[in-house]
């Protein structure tokens, strides 16, 4: 686990977002610090998938800002713009594969969007990326012929092509069996460690919380703001607020008067 004395690579100050003019999310703010793996966690409808997006540059908030290394992505445009999603990578729920594509073209779409490389160089990095995930031998396999579990190393291995300083992961264990929950947790743990890179992971897959994450933000339905942040095990046995533990122990829900 990473000291958590970091430096913040982003800062969420104040955003309130929502779609259609209704706020899902209000006023929240939060760090993400350098190497660590930060989890964001909620029931749903809590605004998870709208901080992520929001974080990423799909959406603009409605007031607020997403500053990344110091920059904010969510006004940034142009040749900005460009930089700093340089700096970032993106796995989508259920991986997002381009179905007609291979795996190795797939892995390959980033280089050919941001880089001149030629063909051969960007073949040989997308190989490398696929291995550097256990998938060695997969580069002209059919997004089909994949397991789930090799469908989303396929698609973490697509937002590592330009060796990003920050992955964005949104459920990367959704409807995995428990073992390659676990081996999606351990090559995490994994690229954390020994590339030093910065995780953002949206999830609500408490087993794979438990393992994987430094520090957790818990978000509300009730309030649209963050019920409690910190380390997932502190929170399940030490929390003040009773909903927070109910949660982070799978306890049945009752009506909170905390």
């Amino acid at each position: 686990m990473v000291e958590t004395d970091q430096d913040p690579v982003i800062r969420v100050e104040n955003l309130t977002a929502g779609y259609d003019g209704r706020a899902v999310i209000k006023d929240v703010s939060f760090e993400v610090r350098e190497g660590e793996v930060f989890v964001i966690l909620g029931g749903s409808g809590s605004g998870k998938s709208t901080v992520l997006k929001h974080m990423i540059g799909l959406r603009k908030p409605i007031t607020g800002q997403v500053l990344i290394y110091g920059r904010d992505i969510t006004k940034a445009e142009g040749a900005e713009r460009l930089e700093i999603l340089r700096k970032i990578g993106v796995m989508y729920q259920q991986g997002a594969l381009f179905g007609s594509m291979t795996v190795l073209e797939n892995v390959r779409l980033p280089l050919e969007e941001f880089t001149d490389l030629p063909l051969a160089a960007m073949d040989l990095i997308g190989s490398m990326k696929l291995a550097l995930v256990g998938l060695n031998g997969s580069e002209n396999l059919m997004p089909s012929e994949l397991s789930g579990g090799m469908r989303k190393r396929a698609a973490i291995a697509r937002a590592m092509a330009l060796d990003p300083e920050i992955l964005f992961l949104d459920e990367p264990s959704a409807g995995l069996d428990p073992i390659t929950s676990v081996e999606v947790d351990e090559l995490i743990l994994r690229l954390a460690r020994d590339l030093g890179i910065t995780f953002v992971v949206v999830s609500h897959e408490l087993s794979s919380i438990y393992t994987i994450a430094d520090r957790i933000i818990m978000l509300d339905t009730r309030t649209k703001g963050i019920a409690a942040s910190g380390l997932p095990q502190d929170l399940r046995d030490q929390s003040e607020n009773g909903w927070v533990r109910r949660f982070l122990n799978r306890e049945p829900a009752s009506p909170r008067a905390d």
